[in-house]
């Protein structure tokens, strides 16, 4: 997702109260005298407060749809694991037409590729499409490096994309990223060149950090890297509600709740700050570009959506009213026929 802190913009969740059973826990560290917390810490940190996340209220009801959730749809993907240049290992899922034409999924700042089930789940792009996703470095499943370096420089981001990209064997796949992902793409085709790729979709991205410093939802966001877990749940709930101008489920929001929880809060800080120095690159661009936003975002606003396809030369746009920061969440048949058509076109 997006994010706002020291000149960025930020992206995030629902009020629901807090379980105070883990505010107590010391963190274990690294090397004695580093006065860091170990990897083996982090994890097991992620995987308590993801356990405190979901036992806490949910939202009224009312806010919320009815209906079938697609977490209950969900099939299993083919599971992997890519090295990146630094020795981060990142979770990767496979799925849909192992023949297909591949497309890379790239999630947002505290998500995990399961934000993606409403693409993976369609009969039409599971038949056509070889869809691979994967958990950012910090996130889901992936490694969770500590540290500030494992996560400033564009590199670490550029490599890792990279590494999918080999791991997986995909032969000039579609980038599609959604919120921070929109830099994470930019650092890779910043870093490494757009010749490994047929095409990009930018999705509610974040690529100016400026233009999105008054997005009514960052004030609301920066409670995520809070020091304690309550306010951490808290913010991360609060900040899911902002991103949805169309509610989803009960259980879609609570797994969204849960795989939020699973990046720490120190990895959130790491991210922060981070500059957006993508414009000389965008204006030599030549590859096919879909520009997709939701006007009622109020994590990433329309106006970073409209920059950056008025500076790649030849980019498409398409523009949706009354969605919010998840436009493949909230409006799935329109964004996944859209996707279709694009990567067809891509792929020439």
């Amino acid at each position: 997702m997006a994010l706002r802190a020291a000149g960025q913009g930020l992206d995030h969740c629902r009020d629901g109260r807090a379980v105070p059973i883990l505010m107590r826990q010391k963190p274990a560290h690294g090397p004695a005298g580093s006065g860091r917390p170990s990897m083996t810490a982090m994890t097991r940190r992620a995987t308590l407060i993801a356990a405190a996340a979901m036992s806490a209220s949910p939202p009224g009801p009312a806010a919320l749809a009815q209906g079938p959730s697609v977490v209950a749809a969900a099939v299993q993907p083919k599971l992997s694991m890519a090295m990146s240049a630094d020795g981060t290992a990142l979770a990767v899922q496979e799925w849909g037409n192992p023949a297909g034409l591949p497309v890379v999924l790239i999630h947002g700042f505290s998500q995990a590729h399961l934000c993606w089930l409403k693409q993976v789940t369609d009969p039409a792009l599971a038949a056509e499409l070889r869809l691979i996703s994967f958990d950012l470095r910090g996130h889901g499943l992936s490694d969770k490096p500590p540290g500030r370096d494992a996560y400033q420089p564009a590199k670490v981001w550029a490599d890792d994309v990279k590494a999918v990209i080999a791991a997986t064997g995909a032969v000039r796949p579609v980038l599609v990223g959604w919120s921070y992902a929109g830099r994470v793409m930019a650092d890779y085709l910043m870093v490494h060149g757009p010749d490994a790729v047929s095409g990009v979709n930018f999705v509610n991205a974040v690529t100016h950090a400026a233009l999105n410093m008054q997005a009514p939802a960052g004030p609301v966001s920066a409670g995520m890297v809070a020091p304690d877990l309550g306010t951490q749940i808290r913010q991360t709930r609060a900040f899911l509600s902002a991103c949805f101008a169309k509610a989803p489920t009960q259980e879609e929001f609570e797994t969204m709740v849960a795989f939020n929880a699973m990046t720490p809060a120190a990895i959130r800080r790491n991210m922060l700050g981070r500059p957006t120095p993508y414009e000389a690159m965008f204006k030599a661009l030549k590859l096919p570009v879909l520009v997709t936003h939701g006007r009622a975002d109020k994590a990433v606003v329309p106006a970073v959506g409209e920059y950056t396809a008025a500076t790649i030369p030849g980019a498409k746009t398409s523009f949706y009213d009354g969605v919010g920061h998840l436009p493949f969440w909230e409006d799935a048949p329109r964004f996944n026929a859209e996707l279709l058509a694009f990567v067809r076109s891509a792929r020439g």
